[in-house]
């Protein structure tokens, strides 16, 4: 009977104890940095997958490519403008402008191009447009923390 004992109370030290995460106030929690990333891994992924074994022809394939390349730039570029201005840091308006007019030709290359794409189904436009919003989304989720991160980490 107190050899039983004995394991239950080791098994209830071990259910109590538990190892303390280091984070300093303001930054996101891992958890949330790893959701980001994931979000973005998966986005991008699976539309350049889509893209990989699209029937469309490569010149096709290469405008929706740079598509997305363009607007994971112009995403990140218009988060850290907005983010600068936001803490005081100098930002010309020339680049904040350029910054959302990037973004929006970005996003407005995607819908005009799939709403004129002939050659690939209603569900693939909506599977492009999806994918497209999601690695938009995670980009900017993504620069976001590491900005956090770091602000965080020099407060410390």
């Amino acid at each position: 009977m107190s050899d039983h004992q004995d394991v239950v109370m080791e098994k209830e030290e071990t259910e109590n104890t538990h190892t303390d995460i280091t984070r300093v106030e303001g930054e996101p929690t891992a958890a949330f940095k790893g959701a980001s990333w994931a979000a973005f891994f998966v986005g991008v992924t699976t539309y350049v997958i889509g893209l990989y074994n699209a029937t469309m022809q490569l010149n096709e394939k290469g405008y929706y490519f740079a598509v997305l390349m363009f607007g994971l730039y112009a995403s990140v570029s218009l988060q850290k403008a907005v983010r600068d201005k936001e803490e005081g840091v100098p930002v010309t308006s020339i680049y904040y402008g350029i910054s959302w007019f990037a973004l929006i030709i970005a996003i407005s290359l995607m819908a005009i191009g799939l709403y004129n794409a002939g050659s690939i189904t209603l569900s693939e436009k909506g599977f492009y447009g999806m994918a497209f919003v999601l690695s938009i989304f995670a980009a900017i989720t993504i620069q976001k923390n590491i900005r956090d991160t770091q602000k965080a980490r020099e407060r410390e």
